[in-house]
């Protein structure tokens, strides 16, 4: 299976972005996806700046045991940028699980197992504790719950995580800034942590750079980290309010070299807000799906291996 992750890196335009995408609406808004392979359902989700694109190098693989859904949150890639509301809602985790739940059952799956990096982890989070009985299995990259992380601030995490408190800075001058030359932003956000651009295949850096460049986005990407800085921190605050957790299997993996695993202590955080949870650090920094692609591989067949065994007895 390694062979395969790593003989999918080029080209890659040939492999996973050359799958059928697709579109639905959800309350007017465009959510765009893709979707390839066959067996039991298995919901991706990206991160900030990026966009599904960042699976391309484990995609191939895992779609050989399982029907996977990539879709660009709403803000991000094709989906759509809706306009902003005073309480940052339309940016909400809740908002944007909803918009995964109905691609999910777009395709006629009401239960999957979900993979998700950053951003997308976090909205990954909402949509497990909100809609239990969809999310079977869960596997989270590179973050602490959100709450957490805010709580726990410290110099070190504030000097890696600066954007976490430019975006949210009142508009426009975020949005200004951004938008004034989107390539340079992306690539300074993502090209300033530990690996540098490196890992990034050309054609995909590119990709992640023209959608940065849809009219829009700047206000969407700050749209996103302020609801995390307000409404979100509101609904996380409720659900331990409530004694509310996660109860679906949780594995998280983060990068030894990131910012999160040295700025806390990922798998106690999340032991707070889960019932089973297990993980550890991966060689590799915070963009994990493209930094350590075989690593990733091996633990998402081992994690998601029950789903496999479930689909095969409902289908046998």
């Amino acid at each position: 299976m390694i062979v395969e992750a790593q003989r999918t890196i080029v080209p890659v335009t040939a492999s996973f972005l050359s799958l059928p995408t697709f579109d639905i609406e959800r309350n007017g808004v465009r959510i765009h996806g893709r979707i390839g392979g066959s067996g039991a359902p298995l919901l991706l989700l990206h991160g900030h700046p990026q966009t599904h694109a960042i699976w391309h190098r484990v995609a191939p693989a895992l779609m050989e045991r399982f029907t996977v859904v990539a879709v660009d949150l709403r803000g991000y890639g094709d989906s759509g940028r809706p306009a902003a509301d005073a309480e940052h809602a339309v940016y909400s985790k809740r908002e944007m699980a909803l918009d995964a739940l109905a691609a999910m059952r777009h395709h006629g799956f009401e239960r999957f197992g979900v993979l998700a990096h950053d951003r997308g982890a976090r909205v990954a989070h909402r949509l497990a504790m909100d809609h239990p009985a969809a999310v079977e299995r869960m596997l989270l990259l590179d973050i602490a719950p959100t709450l957490a992380m805010y709580e726990q601030t410290s110099e070190a995490f504030a000097k890696a995580y600066w954007h976490w408190f430019f975006l949210i800075q009142p508009p426009p001058l975020p949005e200004a800034l951004i938008a004034s030359d989107p390539v340079r932003y992306v690539r300074s956000v993502m090209g300033g942590r530990h690996a540098g651009l490196a890992p990034f295949a050309p054609e995909v850096l590119a990709e992640y750079e023209r959608c940065a460049a849809i009219a829009g986005t700047a206000e969407s990407i700050c749209e996103d980290y302020r609801a995390s800085a307000t409404i979100d921190l509101v609904h996380d605050r409720e659900d331990i309010a409530a004694g509310r957790q996660l109860a679906q299997p949780l594995r998280v993996l983060w990068g030894e070299h990131g910012a999160v695993g040295k700025a806390f202590d990922v798998l106690a955080l999340w032991r707070d807000r889960a019932a089973d949870v297990s993980g550890r650090a991966l060689p590799c920094g915070h963009y994990v799906p493209e930094e350590a692609p075989d690593e990733l591989l091996a633990e998402a067949q081992a994690f998601f291996l029950p789903l496999q065994h479930a689909h095969a007895g409902a289908n046998s």
